[in-house]
């Protein structure tokens, strides 16, 4: 994406040739994939044809918006005007969005280009991409198994070339789990760092969501950070930006220094096994972090798997508060309808103590590990699946428990609000990829983004392609 924007700036290819070229191979490969659960060709274009009637004019190149005719991918849990948001549901099959959410208008703000809403499982509930508007996502790598979730659509689009980058959001894993299954590196920023709201706000998500990106270069994660990392009004808890001058895609050009790394292997949010490969990948990346300087320390988790019940109310109302007219109740998926009925049965007070309780979690989390510039994890407890081996229809409560023992890491930190990127480290011997995640301390993307950097430098995973990227 970096290399796109200045490619534009330059005036070495237009904003409609690159529209042009992810739009023909959207409608030539996207059916394989099920990236997308709606293109905006006509929409698109217009963009393009607005971003070069801006660089024909009279700004210098440095006054123009600095990702100008820049494609982008936005997840469909996210509201563009004027573009269909079905929430991944039937409930909302045919609802067009009325309003830009703040992370679109500045998207917009940048000179970026919006291709498409891309797949989401049922309003970003599960931890693959299935649901019953479209086809389920794939990752590239091996279209028997899921893209993840619940960004997997963006994370498939950008896996196969179907987009340079994509939007997501992140709560108790979507963009890293997503990111991790498709080889790319995927970010959740902390939380206030990018704006929620108007339509997905911090009431609604406690704290536990916010927008990220997907992409295939950190430094293109970096650059997207800074285009949408701006507070707007009325947003709760805003985070400052870099100090002025400064910007997050500088610090992949900046060496982190001496790090210490607190790294841990126990999935202690749930009981689970970690498959071998996502251990191969944690080892791998604690040899690199070692080879290059950094300090890397084994540390014991600071919780075990009894605190989880105490929080998993939060994520029950999470589903209850999607606003579901009363008549379309019954075209929700059953782990949806599982979800909103053990929201339903809670009373004010089981919600206040859940609250207090995901509070105390991430009290301990933080307590535990600040004296640490980073924690490093596996980012899932194996491989990406096969499409459909978590989703269970008959029995969402199984569904539920699959989900945990999939995602333990990349849940436990969701509470805390620190920023998280998933790397794609490893690949197995079928070629399939597997991400490790990095944790900074709140506020510390500049951090993430300087290791990931580095380690990039070294693994080079964006010189690596599925065989149909080149398709």
């Amino acid at each position: 994406m970096v290399e796109l924007a200045a490619a534009v700036r330059r005036r070495e290819i237009s904003p409609v040739q690159l529209v042009e070229h992810y739009l023909e191979r959207i409608e030539r490969i996207d059916a394989s994939i099920g990236a997308y659960l709606t293109v905006a060709a006509e929409s698109a274009l217009h963009q393009a044809e607005a971003a070069e009637r801006a660089l024909a004019g009279e700004k210098p190149a440095a006054a123009l918006p600095p990702l100008l005719g820049v494609p982008v991918a936005v997840k469909d849990l996210t509201n563009v005007a004027g573009m269909r948001c079905t929430f991944g549901s039937l409930s909302f099959e045919d609802f067009i969005s009325p309003i830009d959410d703040n992370v679109a208008t500045l998207l917009r703000r940048a000179g970026m280009v919006v291709l498409g809403k891309t797949n989401t499982p049922e309003f970003g509930l599960a931890c693959h991409t299935e649901n019953r508007v479209a086809p389920p996502a794939r990752t590239p790598w091996d279209l028997s198994r899921s893209a993840g979730g619940s960004s997997g659509g963006g994370a498939a689009a950008v896996a196969a070339g179907l987009a340079p980058v994509a939007q997501g959001n992140d709560g108790t894993g979507s963009n890293r789990i997503a990111a991790s299954a498709c080889g790319l590196v995927g970010l959740k920023p902390s939380r206030g760092r990018v704006s929620n709201g108007p339509g997905f706000t911090e009431a609604t998500s406690f704290g536990l969501t916010t927008h990220g990106m997907i992409a295939r270069t950190v430094g293109d994660c970096a650059a997207l950070l800074d285009a949408i990392a701006v507070p707007m009004p009325g947003d709760p808890y805003p985070i400052a930006s870099p100090a002025p001058g400064r910007t997050f895609l500088d610090h992949c050009g900046r060496e982190p220094g001496r790090l210490r790394v607190g790294r841990h292997l126990a999935p202690v949010f749930t009981e689970a096994d970690v498959d071998p490969e996502c251990v191969a990948a944690y080892t791998r990346a604690s040899e690199l972090l070692a080879e290059l300087g950094h300090d890397v320390e084994d540390i014991t988790p600071a919780f075990d798997p009894t605190v989880v019940a105490s929080i998993e109310p939060v994520f029950s109302m999470l589903a209850l508060l999607a606003p579901v007219p009363p008549d379309r109740e019954g075209m929700l998926m059953p782990l949806t309808r599982w979800l909103r009925g053990r929201g339903s049965t809670l009373s004010a007070l089981d919600y206040g103590r859940a609250l207090a309780a995901t509070e105390a979690v991430s009290r301990t989390l933080l307590e535990h590990s600040w004296s640490y510039d980073v924690i490093l994890t596996p980012t899932v407890t194996r491989p990406s699946p096969a499409v459909g081996a978590i989703r269970d229809d008959e029995d969402p409560a199984r569904e539920f428990e699959e989900i945990k023992r999939f995602t333990p890491y990349t849940a436990m930190y969701a509470s805390t609000g620190q920023p998280a990127i998933s790397l794609p480290i490893h690949w197995t011997p079928e070629n399939v990829p597997v991400g490790v995640m990095v944790v900074g301390r709140p506020g510390g993307e500049s951090v993430l983004f300087s290791l990931g950097a580095q380690l990039e430098a070294v693994v080079r995973w964006q010189d690596r392609t599925p065989a149909l990227f080149g398709g």
